[in-house]
């Protein structure tokens, strides 16, 4: 299992990178068209590492995925707000105001309930074709997998301790 998230690391860098490293010369891809390629291949190695790790059987697997296809449908609908004040903050970094950061701030706790909502409705549907302990460990291993996700965007914005105060705190 940690070989597979060394896998998913690597490949995380590899296509987060791979619009970096090409020619000076050519113009470099747009933040949305790297978004989803990094979606893209996030969501081919988060599959992968699921089906590995949960290790279902041919019965559990034909009632697992298609709830599973759904979930990451719905999930990907719901990553769209958290990504658009990502750009948000990236594009108005380092003169982001007081109240830009409190409007943002107040986004991605809107985005962190629903998230938690929907994991909630969906441990309900997993549960009813599946064992709690068995949807428990899906949970757990989602739940490992985001924060390696969260980690490496974080990892390439700038810091908030940098930005210029323009007011005054409240």
């Amino acid at each position: 299992m940690i070989r597979n998230f060394l896998l998913l690391n690597v490949s995380l860098a590899v296509l987060a990178l791979s619009p970096i490293c090409r020619a000076q010369n050519e113009e470099l891809p747009s933040f949305d068209s790297v978004i989803a390629m990094v979606r893209d291949g996030i969501q081919v190695n988060k599959t992968a590492i699921v089906g590995e790790a949960m290790g279902f059987n041919d019965k559990d697997a034909a009632s697992f995925w298609p709830i599973y296809r759904q979930y990451e449908y719905e999930r990907t609908r719901l990553d769209d707000g958290r990504v658009d004040v990502i750009k948000e903050y990236a594009e108005k970094y380092p003169n982001l105001t007081d109240t830009e950061a409190e409007a943002m701030a107040d986004r991605m706790f809107e985005y962190d309930s629903r998230l938690a909502a929907l994991k909630k409705t969906y441990f309900k549907k997993f549960n009813k074709v599946l064992p709690a302990l068995t949807v428990t460990k899906f949970f757990q291993l989602e739940r490992r997998i985001d924060l390696m996700m969260d980690m490496k965007v974080e990892s390439t914005l700038p810091p908030l301790t940098q930005a210029e105060y323009d007011e005054q705190p409240n």
